[in-house]
């Protein structure tokens, strides 16, 4: 779903995996080192059996027909994934849900004045690629989840149509309200944007790639290179995630055939306007038409025309009626018992439903998951057998929002609670760096698999080549000392868009996102030219990325199941709650500086142009300089968390001190069940403030960047949304939450205490 944005987080971020070579390897959490020492010559059999021949077979079979939720092929492709699963030796079967999963019956995008222009909304076959040509199968270019609507109105450009935007389009004197927004792919989740549009009284909403951001400004265009060409579309669904994802008829519970369901009307995550995507074709008429203010130079894309603002005199006409039926989904689960800890589940997953036929998203992944899955049961035949219960997971419908997982999810979700050690996530895979996003109590659990797995270019570690990229990307020379001498590099946060939000945001299971990018074009994404020619042509085209991700999933996954003690870790994750403390006193601090600046400038009449120097700025009303927040609680909180994290890791010094793991069994049993609990306690039932399905006080995506992570998140969305009340309120019960997991590390430290002879 979330290729190409998430990229770009990833990368922002900077932030994935290093650690130190050496002859002799460095110990497993959790392990003694004699079950470190059979862990490993397990482990190492494990990554010698992938073979990218497989991955690549599986991909040609799985991408060779359009497979949206649905559609014939995507049942027979799930049908087909059992099949493989069960002749691996695996026990596996199928779950259904029925979900809402509109499909477009009648599409308009035209502009009426002052020129008459018909927007095409289809993407042309292209001769050297086979599967482009399967337009009877192929959903058309659309949002799934936007109202039904038809409306003719004149027509504005907002840039990527973030609130920031909507602020400058204020200043500058151009209202939205009774207009058809047009705006970018990027900066924000696609769903953001027609939501923030209909805040500010737009009545549709446009979408398109501008060659900027997804086209020849990047680099070639397919079929020639790997970026998107004029007439390519990026579909997707708008529905609004941040409020809740999965099935919008079902929210909280699994979408099974007697599961009470809201009438359409009361539906709380459909758009408010109607919205279509277009091609960077169909849009330059449209964007050429327009006058009015000249764009800010930063919102000015690669069209070769004049970027205006608007309105007028462009006039267009915007039509969306759609096919509002239920679907039926096709989640493929195997589960391998457990041999000593059979309660505690180790789940790992990657969707398989497709826009059109998505060989790098989701396929790329997916066969991944598939020969990790094929590897596991030629292990077992060997006599290996984990400890803990592992269970993979195909799921369907997570394009149209993340449909599958959810429903999987809510309707397991006591079990989840009770048994879930941790969730590991993988989505559309590319070549080049390795990426991991994730909960940080797994932040050294994560650099430790990477520092095992060899590069299959460069013949260095995953982490090693991680570490170089992030030196020389990195923006300050404090960061890149940072970079060289913290035991372990920072891994991103999670927001949402892809499978593991209903397992982090919704029940608090640990999780990790983990995939390899940077070095591959995007420009195809939710295209119909997303498939098996361009994957093999412009990405991982010999699938040696795709055996390497198979290798570095399927190691977390086996290292995580047989470790004696649960390899969480709380030291990172104290000293990054720590980082996001001073990020909210920053951005506090910020917010008052800015706004004294802004006062300042309306008094003395100095208030500049920020487009155009021709066209005069309206300045904004004048506001009151934010409070002070007092974040005593919070730093007291994370302090303690600190503490406890210190007496935790000294407690596990002195069991493991001797290179053994002095812990009877029962001990081990009674302090994994306080660890299993650990990410749970970072959420609150009653959830965030407006949106309480996401119930993680640490982790969310932001209610206006959809995919992007906000931490802290009920402090800084309350700052950032200037509800000074709110953030205080915030502030005291996010520091309870740190108060109550810092008791839980205590506890779980004192008794490692005890149980030693």
């Amino acid at each position: 779903m979330r290729r190409s944005v998430l990229v770009v987080l990833v990368f922002l971020a900077s932030v994935v995996l290093l650690g130190t070579t050496s002859e002799e390897p460095s110990p497993l959490m959790g392990y003694s080192v004699e079950q470190a020492r059979a862990e490993r010559n397990w482990e190492g059999k494990f990554r010698d059996i992938p073979k990218q021949d497989n991955l690549r077979d599986y991909m040609k079979r799985l991408s060779a027909r359009p497979h949206h939720v649905g559609s014939p092929y995507d049942k027979d492709n799930a049908e087909w994934i059992l099949s493989k699963f069960k002749e691996w030796g695996l026990n596996a079967h199928i779950e259904n849900f029925d979900v809402l999963f509109p499909t477009p019956k009648e599409r308009v995008v035209e502009l009426l004045e002052p020129t008459k222009f018909v927007a095409k909304l289809q993407e042309p076959v292209v001769p050297v690629d086979p599967t482009s040509g399967q337009q009877s199968e192929q959903l058309p270019t659309y949002n799934a989840y936007s109202i039904d609507g038809d409306v003719t109105a004149p027509l504005v450009y907002v840039n990527y149509g973030v609130p920031d935007d909507y602020e400058k389009l204020d200043r500058l004197g151009v209202l939205v309200k009774g207009a058809i927004v047009i705006a970018r792919y990027g900066e924000s989740w696609r769903g953001i944007k027609p939501k923030v549009a209909a805040e500010h009284g737009a009545v549709g909403c446009i979408i398109y790639s501008d060659p900027r951001d997804d086209g020849y400004f990047e680099g070639e265009v397919f079929p020639q290179g790997a970026w998107r060409p004029k007439d390519g579309v990026q579909r997707g669904s708008v529905m609004d995630m941040p409020t809740y994802p999965g099935d919008p008829l079902t929210p909280g519970v699994g979408a099974t055939p007697d599961a009470k369901r809201l009438a359409l009307k009361d539906v709380k995550t459909l758009t408010k306007i109607p919205v279509l995507p277009i091609s960077y074709g169909d849009a330059q008429p449209l964007l050429a038409a327009l006058k009015g203010p000249v764009a800010p130079k930063e919102w000015r894309g690669a069209l070769a025309n004049t970027y205006h603002l608007g309105p007028g005199p462009a006039k267009v006409h915007l039509k969306v009626q759609s096919n509002w039926d239920t679907k039926r989904l096709y989640d493929v689960i195997v589960k391998i018992p457990g041999s000593t800890y059979p309660n505690e589940w180790i789940v790992r997953g990657n969707h398989h439903d497709a826009w059109v036929n998505g060989a790098q998203d989701p396929v790329s992944g997916a066969v991944a998951l598939m020969e990790e899955a094929r590897t596991f049961g030629e292990l077992l035949k060997q006599g290996w057998k984990p400890k803990r219960t592992i269970i993979y997971c195909a799921w369907d419908g997570e394009e149209p929002g993340l449909l599958g997982s959810t429903e999987w999810a809510e309707a397991h979700a006591d079990e989840l609670r009770q048994h879930a050690v941790a969730y590991i996530n993988t989505d559309a895979n590319g070549r080049g760096y390795l990426f991991a996003l994730g909960s940080h109590t797994l932040e050294k659990f994560a650099n430790g698999v990477a520092r095992d797995i060899e590069d299959p270019e460069k013949k260095i570690t995953l982490w090693k080549r991680r570490q170089l990229k992030n030196i020389a990307d990195a923006k300050t020379p404090e960061d890149r000392q940072e970079i060289r001498q913290r035991a372990d590099l920072r891994i991103a946060a999670l927001g949402s868009g892809s499978d593991y939000t209903a397992f982090l945001d919704h029940l608090g299971v640990a999780s990790l996102n983990l995939g390899f990018g940077d070095e591959d074009g995007g420009g195809i994404y939710h295209s119909i030219y997303d498939d098996f020619y361009w994957y093999t042509h412009f990405s991982d085209t010999d699938f040696s990325y795709g055996r390497a991700l198979a290798q570095t999933s399927g190691t977390a996954v086996m290292r995580l199941a047989d470790a004696d003690l649960l390899p969480y870790d709380f030291t990172d994750f104290a000293d990054t709650i720590h980082k996001y403390l001073d990020e909210l006193q920053k951005l506090l601090k910020d917010k008052q500086d800015k706004i004294r600046e802004q006062n300042k400038e309306i008094e003395e009449g100095v208030f500049t142009a920020t487009a155009d120097p021709k066209e005069k700025s309206v300045p904004p009303p004048r506001e009151d300089v934010p409070p002070f927040l007092a974040f005593a609680p919070l730093q007291n909180a994370a302090d303690a968390l600190a503490r406890s994290a210190e007496h935790y890791q000294k407690a596990l010094d002195k069991v493991t001190k001797n290179g053994g793991l002095a812990l009877s069994g029962v001990s081990l049993k009674a302090v994994n069940a306080q660890l299993l609990q650990s990410e749970r306690k970072l959420t609150s039932p009653d959830g965030l403030p407006g949106r309480p399905w996401f119930r993680h006080m640490i982790y969310a995506p932001g209610f206006y960047t959809g995919y992007g992570v906000k931490t802290i998140p009920g402090v800084r969305e309350a700052i950032e949304q200037k509800k000074w009340k709110e953030a205080e309120e915030q502030i005291v019960r996010v520091a309870g939450v740190l108060q109550d997991e810092a008791a839980l590390i205590e506890s779980a430290a004192e008794d490692m205490e005890k149980a030693q002879p």
